[in-house]
């Protein structure tokens, strides 16, 4: 029963390895792009299930304890409302951390070369014209691909 609660190593290196962990993550995510959860692939599902496995011995070091895991959660939920509140108030980090909104498509026309780059593929540009209620892409006055992964669209105003 004892064993449930033994650290195999101090404390702060649980809370540091969760750091280095989230960092690296927090990087290799904001790295790999935009896309939002909702618009995952099964690929990117399975990529954040490995990704998941690949870096659990490396923020555990092999520890299996309760008190361990409380550490870790802990520490990961805490870096987590840090980034929040540091992302809400100062604009130069929300920067860092979120990136900044891409322009798409403006006055009917694909930037194509954009749509490449940010790895957005035709289909999910029109799904998104869809989405957004607009019918061609000669409607679009401007689609933007937002910080979260959600691409918007602005109609052109219709004339009468």
């Amino acid at each position: 029963m004892n064993d449930m609660f033994q650290l195999s190593a101090p404390w702060w290196h649980f809370m540091l390895r969760a750091v280095a962990i989230y960092v690296l993550v927090m990087v290799l995510v904001r790295l790999s792009g935009k896309r939002a959860v909702g618009q995952f692939t099964p690929f990117d599902l399975v990529v954040v299930i490995l990704l998941g496995n690949a870096v659990q011995n490396g923020i555990n070091g092999g520890d299996n304890s309760l008190t361990g895991a409380v550490i870790m959660a802990t520490t990961l939920i805490g870096l987590n409302y840090l980034v929040a509140m540091l992302t809400s108030r100062f604009r130069f980090i929300e920067k860092i951390v979120e990136g900044h909104r891409v322009l798409l498509a403006q006055d009917g026309k694909v930037l194509e070369a954009v749509l490449r780059r940010e790895l957005i593929s035709q289909h999910d540009f029109e799904e998104a014209l869809r989405m957004n209620n607009v019918e061609s892409l000669a409607d679009v006055d401007t689609a933007m691909l937002e910080t979260n992964g959600h691409i918007s669209v602005v109609p052109r105003e219709k004339k009468t």
